[in-house]
């Protein structure tokens, strides 16, 4: 599944990053690596930034950005 697809409040792991220009390098820059926790704590009105908590800090991702990192939800969550 996608970042973009995970929900509000559900605890998951980065498996990766999909893609290899210039949107990959930035999210692998961020911080987005294989097994690092995430969580999208925040949901603008219109559905569009949404605020990720990645490492303990906050970022906030287009969903057009969060569609390219694959996830995989935590033991425990709904899937």
């Amino acid at each position: 599944m996608t970042l973009r697809e995970l929900g509000l409040r559900r605890p998951a792991d980065v498996v990766g990053v999909d893609g290899k220009g210039a949107l990959a390098q930035r999210l692998l820059a961020m911080g987005f690596l294989p097994g690092t926790p995430v969580e999208i704590v925040h949901v603008a009105p219109f559905g569009d930034p949404i605020t990720v908590e990645l490492d303990g800090w906050r970022v906030s991702l287009r969903l057009s950005e969060a569609a390219a990192l694959r996830v995989e939800p935590r033991n425990g969550s709904p899937k």
